[in-house]
Parts: C-alpha cells; sequence; structure tokens
C-alpha cells in the first residue's frame, strides 16, 4: 500500500522528492501518512478534495483486495 500510494503522489507533484509515505499500524488498521511540500498541497488535495477523495478510493480498493484496512491521512 505505502508504494502505490507513493507512486500516485509523486506522478501528481512538482516536488516528487519532498514526497514522504510512513506507516503507522493502529488496532486493526494501516494508516498512511502523506507529507508533501506545502506548494504540492493543493494538487495532492484538489478542489472540495477531489482528488484526495480518489486517492483514498484507489488505496482502500487495493487493501480490499488483501483483506485490509487503510486510511490516508495527508498531513
Amino acid at each position: 500500500m505505502k508504494q502505490l500510494l507513493y507512486i500516485i503522489i509523486r506522478s501528481l507533484v512538482d516536488n516528487p522528492d519532498m514526497v514522504e509515505v510512513t506507516e503507522v499500524i493502529e488496532e486493526n488498521s494501516l494508516v498512511l501518512k502523506l507529507k508533501v511540500a506545502q506548494e504540492d498541497m493543493g494538487k495532492v488535495i484538489g478542489k472540495q478534495g477531489r482528488i484526495a477523495k480518489a486517492i483514498r478510493t484507489v488505496i482502500k480498493a487495493a487493501a480490499v483486495k488483501q483483506n485490509m484496512k487503510v486510511v490516508v491521512e495527508i498531513i
């Protein structure tokens, strides 16, 4: 999951070297914390959060195939 999120985000931003994804295991789920450069936040979140929602949907769909619960946090 971490690698999938990393690849998706690097293709969206202007500063791909600033992309950081960390994994945290909490109770019954995996939390992926995403950090990007401040100037790339708008590209990752999108208008009214549409891009962020689409990214979360793709990650959750991949997680379901592996019987996992994944949460994506943009920090």
